[in-house]
Order: structure tokens, then sequence, then C-alpha cells
């Protein structure tokens, strides 16, 4: 008996709840109407859109999404389910043996190769959607085929996907020619003005980097390059600058965003040997991971000495990351990438007190102490007990240069003594000096005072040639300019026993 064909308006509310179900039940043999839906297609099919989430600046999670949005959302995506009609599954078609002979049935035949041509067709359409192209992946990531990551390969997917939200893509270019291209996190989101700030690398605007020798200050960066920002629906928008700091190589841009984003939480303790990851993001806007362990050791004389160190695997390649998150296996970030000489990062306690003093004074001061540092911590422990045992000294900070000209040189610190106490408070490294260095300007910038003014340090130094031990007021400047570091030298101006070369040579050090 033939069944009378039905319009989908002839139908009942029953029989369209079960066309639903039956959709569910036959999800993956289903067919989809063309024109296709694309991945990132999300104005056109809000129902593939996805609820965002931002994070307090507590670390604790808040979602951020507009209620009227929402509702218009669903109500859509119920219109959209009671007006999906499935379609047949996508069969093979064939000639059955009886009738597999072109000369007597060229009618099957021609039949046939036009319903294969469908065939095709519709698996190339099938294939084409998103979810076909997981297995073709030109550069597996270390969580997909390193198995030394076993024991950890769970918990570290879950932490890569949840900070891997709050990377973007950055580009930069100047009069058309391209600079660089960089990653960032977005820091902030604000629902009334829908514009996002994001925090980067500078070197995403260093123009001009003609040493290695960051203490020299010879880069330049032009505030006025054309900043993009690849966001990860594959749209792009302007990037607007807003500041940048020379010293820690940091930099901030808002952009229009309506969409809101999910902020990274923080995590402001990283030590030694711990597992953490590298995110960044190619230019197909592809996740870039890199497992790795952290490493603090004394800075070459060339680099700045706030930075952490990356240690990984050979075979792992560190690219495309620069200005990216290093994370911990609760996917929260403990530093941001800086790659200079060595595979180097800012540590989040610095970050969260260059973050928190720009929100609040608009820029992140530094005192310029003029002198470079190693700590006594992060030798050999051959040599520091070697310290203790000679010297009974075995904490503290040792002066690895002392700039030209600098009230340091004038009191009389040269290379080899050591800085035992800031302020009457003990330091043990360099990064726990950053942190005083930033946490003193934040009290002179609570007190109304502005830049380039002048503050007096009490250091407590040990001279080790004539092993005296002082405390001294050191006067430093308020900068949120790079520290230079000026070499001491003196001219040669005559043959040496003449007056003139017995004048220079009260410039040495020690004469």
């Amino acid at each position: 008996m033939t069944k009378p064909e039905r319009t989908r308006d002839d139908a009942t509310v029953p029989e369209r709840e079960a066309k639903k179900k039956k959709r569910n039940s036959l999800g993956e043999e289903l067919e989809v109407d063309p024109p296709l839906c694309e991945p990132d297609d999300r104005a056109a099919h809000p129902e593939t859109r996805e609820v965002v989430g931002m994070y307090d600046q507590d670390g604790s999670s808040s979602m951020v999404e507009a209620n009227g949005a929402r509702v218009d959302e669903m109500t859509k995506e119920e219109e959209d389910l009671s007006s999906f009609t499935p379609k047949s599954p996508i069969s093979k078609p064939y000639i059955p043996d009886e009738l597999n002979d072109p000369t007597v049935y060229p009618e099957v035949l021609a039949a046939f190769e036009d319903a294969q041509a469908k065939y095709i067709a519709k698996l190339c359409r099938r294939t084409a959607l998103f979810t076909s192209q997981y297995r073709r992946v030109d550069a597996p990531s270390c969580l997909f085929h390193h198995e030394h990551l076993h024991h950890i390969r769970e918990p570290a997917k879950k932490a890569v996907l949840r900070a891997a939200k709050s990377i973007i893509r950055l580009s930069s270019s100047v009069d058309g020619e391209p600079l660089t291209n960089c990653c960032g996190l977005w820091i902030e989101w604000d629902k009334e003005s829908k514009t996002g700030t994001i925090l980067t690398t500078a070197h995403l605007i260093r123009s001009k980097h003609p040493t290695e020798n960051h203490w020299e200050g010879r880069d330049e960066y032009d505030i006025k390059a054309n900043v993009t920002v690849h966001l990860r629906d594959g749209t792009t928008a302007e990037g607007h600058y807003l500041y940048h700091q020379e010293h820690y190589d940091l930099a901030f841009f808002k952009v229009r965003v309506d969409e809101p984003v999910q902020l990274p939480s923080f995590n402001g303790s990283v030590h030694c040997g711990q597992d953490v990851f590298r995110l960044g993001r190619d230019q197909s806007m592809d996740l870039r991971i890199t497992h790795g362990r952290v490493e603090y050791w004394n800075p070459a004389s060339i680099e700045r000495y706030h930075y952490m160190y990356f240690l990984h695997e050979h075979d792992d390649c560190l690219c495309d990351d620069d200005g990216g998150a290093v994370i911990d296996l609760d996917g929260k970030v403990v530093g941001l990438i800086n790659n200079h000489l060595s595979a180097s990062f800012v540590p989040s306690s610095i970050l969260d007190n260059c973050v928190d003093l720009w929100r609040k004074f608009g820029c992140i001061p530094r005192l310029h102490l003029g002198m470079k540092f190693d700590s006594i911590r992060l030798l050999d422990p051959i040599n520091v007990e070697r310290m203790w045992r000679m010297h009974n000294i075995e904490e503290g900070l040792i002066v690895e240069k002392v700039s030209k000209e600098s009230h340091a040189e004038k009191l009389g610190i040269f290379f080899g003594d050591i800085i035992e106490c800031f302020n009457g408070e003990h330091i043990y490294t360099t990064i726990e000096l950053e942190n005083m260095l930033l946490g003193r300007c934040k009290d002179h910038f609570n007190q109304g005072k502005k830049l380039n003014a002048k503050i007096d340090v009490s250091i407590q130094v040990f001279h080790t040639d004539e092993r005296v031990r002082r405390t001294i007021n050191l006067n430093v400047e308020v900068s949120d300019h790079g520290e230079v570091i000026r070499e001491s030298t003196y001219p040669i101006t005559a043959t040496l026993g003449t007056s003139a070369a017995v004048q220079s040579n009260q410039n040495v050090a020690g004469k």
C-alpha cells in the first residue's frame, strides 16, 4: 500500500519532534544542503557560535555575554531545528551483475555514470567539512606523537585548549612592507565599547635591531606601524597602539571586537623544572604547542636579567610564538614569550606588576640602578660553597658591570662587588630585584610623583677587594625607557710614559 506524501507543513507537532529525534540518531549520515556551513561562518549560522568566557582579575571564571543576544540565538536555533528535513543517506551506486553488460543495457550504464558523479560530488562536499579535515595535520603537536608525554597528556590537552582561547596572532608593516609576526594575549575586554586590549612583545613594532646587546639601547620602535590583529574566526581587525615599554619589551594594543573574548588566568608562581607549554599561532592560525621545562640561570652579559628560560626537546621547533604564552598544566599563564638569543620568557610575577602599573598610571616605570648583576644562588653549587667557606658569603647579587658616570660608579662600586640588601631587604635573584624595583616605582607614583625623578635606594654592598661592608644611598632615576649600561672607557692621547698617559691611567678601575 502506497503511503500518501505529506509536506513539512502538514506534519503535526509530534511528527516534527519525531523528525528531530531521527535527525539526532542519524547525525553522521545526513547530508547538508548547499551552500555548506563553513566552520567560521558564525554570523550566518548562529547555531555554530561559541559561548565565550573570560576571567576576572582574581582568576575566577565569569561569562561575558549579552542575555538578549543569547535569547535571540536560541530562538533562531529552535526555528532552524523545526525546519530541518533529513536527506537520504549517501549510498554508493552499483550495477547488478545481471545488468552489467553495457552492450545490452547501455541505458543502465548511463544511469550508473550519472549516479556515480552525484555520489562523488556528495562525498566531496562532506570531506570539505571541517570535521573531515582533522586528520590532515602538516606538523602534529608534541601532545599527539611524543610518547614521553603520555603521563601528562590528558591534563595537558585540557590546559592547552583552555589557554588557547586567549591566544591571537598579530602582524605589522611599515609603508606596506611587512615588519614581523607575533602572538599576543587578550588581557581586557570592554562590553560597552566592544574593544579588547592585547598584551604582546614590543618586537611587533621594532623597526631596527642593530645589535643583540640589549644594554646598548640601540633598538628602534615605530609606534605608527600598521598592526593587524588576526582573530580566531579568520577575520582581521586593526590594532591601535596604546603603549610599549622597551626594557621589558612589552606592548599594548586595543582592537574593536564585537564578540566577547576569553581572558587568561595567571599563576604568579613558576619554578625550575616545572612542566610547561609554549603556545603560539602560525600564519594559518593553527595552534603551535611546544613542551618543555622551566630553567632559571644567570643571563648572558648582553641579555636583560628579568628572564626565565625554556628547555625543550631538540626536535621541537620553536617558531611562531614570540609574544605568546607559557602555561602550566592548569592552563594558567606563567610567562610571556620574548624570543631573544635563548628561549626566554618574562615570568608572570613581573608581567603582573607591569600590567598593574600600566593600568593605574599609563606607563611602566623602573628604577635605573646603573649596574648589571649575577645571582650567587644561580651559580654552580661548588662555587657557592667555596664562597661561603672562604668568605662566609652565600647570598646576594654579584655586580657584573657598572655603567660609566653612574652614581654607582661615583660611590666606588666595582665589578665583582656584592650587593646584599636593597632598602634593608635581602634580594637573592634578579627577578626578585626587578619586582622590588617595580614595587618601589608603584609607591613613588602612589605618592603623586612622576617619571624622570630621582630617588634614593639604600643598598648594602660588600667590597670584595677591600673586604669592607657598607650601607650607602644610591641615587637613581625613575624611567620607562630601556636602561642603558655604558662601558667605562678612556682615550689614549700620548705614548706611554708621558704625563698624558699617566693622567689617563688614573681612570682605570682600582687605580
